[in-house]
């Protein structure tokens, strides 16, 4: 027997064996080894990281389409000086938006062969820069099958080599001939956009707010290769499509409070009829003057027609089931800490007042028709039945089951990913630096632990057999994040509902954000942090969201001496009042790692028109100084185990203790 033979434990020779039903040979071996080390060689595909989204989905998809500007920056690369401003911008704006931008152009007559002809060109020319990086088999699996040979032929042929030249001209005018201009410039556009970005990180929100959230998660459900941190307002959503019921009424409450129901109704085919009859029937003769959305909040509104009222009723009737709701959850679950949640047992209607933290507060609304005393949180027979009702159409939305089962599949509470670590939220920690714990059955959970354990709770809480223990307290434990003081995905002490709407006092609306917020500005606690999560690396970095960055006030999204960066600027519009930007996102391409700072959205029309795109600040925050290579990532390392199991199968066929199928 040979010494490789003897060395082989007998899990190690069935792996061998398996791997030779894919790899037959020595031939099939070799050629595989050759091939995955020359894409170690490569140049490391690009990350794009967005934060934060919140339903905007114009601002976003723009977003994804220019890739940060990395496309903007691929054209100058491609033409430097050689093309004017203005064709450059056209370009981009072909690039990102070919169909509307090709309308627009019909329309003034623009579409001529000899524009055909160059924009063609000019094209191909930005498709192979964006395509350089990849293996030809690779961006061979992109192509679109109409043009599959025709776009593989052009940007693998030199059209200034005099041997090709010729038949470079020829393809083109033949597809202009043909009449297949128009749909070939599309195809090259979206290969374009494909291939400039590798890897897309979504840091979690993608819900509430904005109304887009179900077309952001039909584009991320069609991307092909994309990650989602889970944000406090995507569990909101998960543990809602699961059933839980206070998650269910405060995504009802943020969709009429930001006057977003359209997302409820029209995009998951939420039925919110037996809520307004409700509201109607008990609430009609209530002003409910704290309830109006968001919008209509201004201090020269007034309200004057029957949806305003309607809305604010609806408003009412969900809040007040919610605080019932998670009334019973606190009582419920000791272990959350939550007591100080519990007000409505506080309020003395007599006085109009209620006791929060042992003082006593006016109250601005005290209007409760569903409200017994003696049992405040008890829900009415028609709450209940109202309640029920609303269950059922979230756990028979398809489309949202479609998207719930998606961020399941293709998220988590947080990924470790070449070297970075990505969450939301917060690692909660203490004063003193520590990772605070949370006590859940006699067990406790901190800093990597109480992320792993969320997770999971989080998966046990949808997927557990329906109606037992573990599915109640997976679901429960999911309402807990959204609101929760140790939550990773809240980061706050407490969440202020009841007080915003009912005391007037703003002095009671202050939620404290935790400590982590301070102590990770310093290096020494986030290398703590990255240490926590097994990563020791020099150049490794948190990437967070959840807070937005207030440029007005002088905040940087570059902490702790630049190994935390935050990248939640403001995409939602709700926040650009108090940060002064569009939001942050951030790009690590083979070369250099750097936020781009967006200013306003201006919208798509006035970027088809005028060829303007969205202005962004490039913000340096590392130039590698040697390019990063495939071999230094995770696929790199994945690739290198690859390798070395042929390896071992080589000299297994060689030595005949694996046989060959020739």
């Amino acid at each position: 027997m040979t010494e490789l033979a003897q060395t082989l434990t007998q899990e190690q020779l069935k792996y061998l064996e398996l791997l030779a039903q894919s790899y037959p040979n020595i031939q099939a071996a070799s050629t595989e080894i050759i091939n995955l080390r020359a894409i170690l060689n490569l140049p490391k595909g690009t990350e794009h990281f967005i934060s934060d989204i919140h339903g905007e989905y114009e601002c976003f998809t723009h977003i994804l389409r220019n890739a940060s500007g990395s496309i903007r920056r691929k054209i100058e690369e491609s033409f430097g000086e050689e093309l004017p401003t203005e064709q450059k911008n056209l370009l981009a704006t072909l690039v990102y938006y070919p169909e509307r931008k090709l309308a627009e152009l019909r329309r003034a007559h623009k579409l001529t062969p000899e524009w055909y002809r160059d924009i063609l060109y000019q094209l191909v020319t930005v498709c192979r820069a964006a395509t350089s990086k990849y293996t030809r088999s690779k961006v061979r699996k992109a192509l679109p099958a109409d043009f599959q040979y025709i776009i593989d032929e052009l940007i693998n042929t030199d059209e200034r080599n005099p041997n090709r030249q010729e038949y470079f001209e020829r393809i083109v005018d033949t597809i202009i001939e043909i009449e297949r201009a128009e749909a070939f410039v599309i195809a090259l556009c979206q290969l374009t956009q494909r291939m400039i970005v590798d890897k897309l990180h979504i840091i979690g929100d993608i819900f509430d707010r904005g109304s887009g959230a179900a077309l952001i998660l039909d584009d991320l459900c069609k991307h092909h290769n994309v990650d989602i941190q889970w944000g406090n307002h995507d569990v909101l959503w998960m543990g809602a499509a699961a059933g839980q019921l206070c998650c269910i009424a405060n995504v009802i409450r943020n969709c009429v409070r930001y006057n977003n129901l359209d997302t409820l109704e029209e995009s998951y085919g939420i039925n919110v009829r037996p809520l307004a009859v409700f509201a109607m029937e008990q609430y009609g003769t209530d002003p409910c003057s704290s309830f109006f959305p968001r919008h209509m909040a201004e201090e020269d509104f007034v309200p004057n027609t029957h949806d305003d009222m309607q809305i604010a009723k609806i408003h009412k009737a969900i809040t007040i089931i919610q605080l019932k709701l998670e009334g019973q959850t606190i009582l419920a679950h000791p272990e959350y800490e939550m007591e100080s949640r519990l007000l409505l047992d506080k309020i003395d209607l007599r006085r109009r007042t209620v006791t929060v933290d042992g003082v006593q507060y006016p109250m601005t609304d005290c209007y409760f028709p569903t409200i017994t005393p003696e049992t405040p949180y008890s829900l009415t027979f028609a709450e209940q039945e109202l309640m029920e009702r609303l269950q059922l159409s979230f756990l028979h939305s398809e489309k949202l089951q479609t998207h719930m089962n998606f961020l399941f599949k293709h998220g988590g509470m947080y990924k470790v990913c070449n070297g970075n670590l990505l969450y939301h939220g917060c690692v909660p920690m203490t004063p003193d630096g520590s990772f605070a714990a949370l006590e859940v059955n006699g067990c406790s959970y901190q800093g990597k632990a109480l992320m792993d354990y969320s997770d999971k709770l989080c998966r046990q809480g949808a997927y557990s057999k329906t109606g037992s223990q573990e599915q109640r307290d997976g679901l429960d434990f999911m309402w807990f994040l959204w609101c929760g003081p140790k939550s990773p995905l809240n980061g706050k002490n407490k969440m202020t509902t009841f007080e915003r709407y009912f005391i007037s006092d703003k002095a009671t609306w202050t939620e404290t954000k935790d400590i982590y917020y301070q102590l990770s500005d310093d290096p020494e606690v986030a290398a703590k942090i990255l240490a926590e999560f097994g990563i020791t690396s020099d150049r490794a970095r948190i990437v967070n969201g959840h807070v937005p960055v207030k440029i007005r006030k002088g905040e940087s999204p570059v902490k702790a001496g630049g190994k935390v960066l935050i990248i939640d600027g403001g995409i939602s519009k709700a926040y650009q009042a108090v940060t002064g930007i569009a939001g942050y996102t951030l790009v690590s391409n083979s070369h250099q790692l750097f936020l781009s700072e967006h200013h306003p959205f201006s919208g798509i029309d006035s970027i088809i028109n005028h060829n303007s795109d969205m202005h962004s600040n490039m913000v340096p925050v590392d130039t590698y100084p040697e390019r990063i290579k495939i071999s230094d990532t995770d696929e790199g390392k994945v690739i290198q185990r690859k390798i070395d199991d042929l390896l071992l199968l080589l000299q297994a066929y060689r030595r005949g203790i694996v046989n060959q199928n020739r």
